[in-house]
């Protein structure tokens, strides 16, 4: 079928912004949740975590074989499908009496979300105009980013005032909404040139962008390994409950935008490199401040808070200088494929974060998580520094227009 483009319409690209908001906010909404969920199945919190690390090591492990599985598959028949189990997957989440009926339909979701979301890139990449390409790229990415300022915040007020199943069947209320707005707004497009796995994952033979996707693989593990049990590690230093969380998360998010914002200025102003550094440099500081309220507990909120906020300032501040290398590194040709390999480094940096983080929970306690996470954010600078030298040629132009949407996610 040929490609049909609506010139200057926007609709289909918030379209499929709004589905990749509902995927991302189905995973990370367990962080809100996370000890209702532990309490209400008589599990322990670091295994109620591990529901976040099977959806994303499901989302980093599938989603490149499913983009070529399904290559030839209509674009729209595959949208509808996709989201119509992740649906069904959510909103089936009331009847789950147990840990493993959970566990089996959070299998059901990621498989779900591994499907559609590289095909909500195909789609973006399909319907944008050549020199639009990159911010649109970016826009649909930015909808992964609002799961965390906004998706998980929602989820966690709705658990404190409804039960943790009334999150889930928020979620699939959510993905019900994106499927409509999908139906409507997107048309059906061409499906992409086919392409093996081999010829998917062949940026990674670059050492550059092998090494700054490995660079934000360390990122999102450090920040995820504090995030998914946040809720536990707030209890532990200053009592914070689960209405008072969702409060946090609020003030949080609104940091992140702020965050993201100023990177993208830092990046135009002084190159992604250096930014990255002040990123890092930033993110450690405030789990310093972490670690110190948390051998001081039980501290007061106002210690806490300043911690928080620049600690989320920091973790979204981290995606824009990685997104512009990426696509400079890449250019425009190979930029798409990259910015795909990009969302599967986001999956497994959390699926490792919440893998790990449970365990130093269970292990060694919540003030240990902090600490860890920020080993694991100077190690991703000195892999971002090591794919500054592995640039061996110049930097080609990416052509994608990628300065002018900053606060994508990685």
């Amino acid at each position: 079928m040929p490609l049909i483009r609506r010139p200057g319409g926007r609709l289909p690209i918030a379209a499929l912004a709004l589905t990749a908001f509902a995927l991302q906010t189905d995973d990370f909404v367990i962080v809100g949740v996370l000890p209702s969920i532990a309490h209400g199945l008589s599990v322990g919190e670091a295994s109620a975590g591990q529901l976040v690390t099977v959806f994303s090591v499901i989302c980093a492990v599938i989603a490149p074989v499913a983009a070529v599985a399904t290559a030839s598959w209509s674009r729209r028949r595959l949208l509808t499908g996709g989201m119509l189990v992740f649906c069904a997957a959510n909103l089936a989440v009331p009847l789950a009496a147990s840990y493993p009926a959970l566990m089996a339909l959070r299998v059901l979701a990621a498989l779900a979300a591994a499907v559609v979301l590289p095909a909500v890139f195909a789609v973006t990449a399909a319907l944008s105009a050549p020199e639009r390409r990159g911010r649109d790229l970016a826009t649909v990415m930015a909808g992964l980013t609002g799961a965390v300022v906004a998706g998980v915040p929602l989820g966690t007020w709705v658990g404190a005032a409804l039960g943790w199943q009334a999150t889930f069947v928020t979620g699939g209320l959510l993905g019900l909404a994106a499927l409509a707005f999908l139906r409507a707004a997107v048309p059906e497009t061409a499906p992409p040139p086919a392409a093996g796995l081999g010829e998917r994952l062949r940026p990674l033979a670059r050492p550059a962008i092998l090494y700054v996707l490995l660079a934000a693989v360390a990122a999102v593990l450090g920040n995820l390994m504090l995030q998914t049990y946040l809720a536990p590690f707030l209890d532990d230093v200053a009592g914070v409950t689960p209405s008072g969380l969702g409060g946090l998360l609020v003030l949080t998010g609104v940091a992140g935008i702020a965050g993201g914002r100023l990177s993208g200025a830092l990046v135009d102003r002084f190159g992604p490199v250096r930014t990255f550094a002040i990123a890092v440099a930033s993110f450690t500081a405030a789990m310093a401040g972490l670690a110190l309220a948390w051998s001081l507990r039980p501290a007061h909120l106002a210690f806490v808070l300043v911690p928080l906020l620049v600690w989320s300032a920091a973790a979204w501040a981290v995606p824009p200088p990685v997104q512009t290398r990426l696509l400079a590194l890449a250019g425009a040709k190979t930029g798409p494929q990259v910015l795909a390999l990009s969302s599967s480094a986001v999956y497994a940096g959390a699926s490792l974060g919440a893998g790990l983080g449970g365990w130093l929970l269970g292990t060694l306690g919540s003030g240990s998580l902090p600490l860890a996470a920020a080993a694991c954010s100077l190690g991703a600078l000195g892999l971002f520094g090591l794919a500054q030298r592995g640039a061996s040629e110049p930097v080609p132009d990416s052509g994608l227009g990628a300065a002018e949407d900053r606060g994508a996610n990685v």
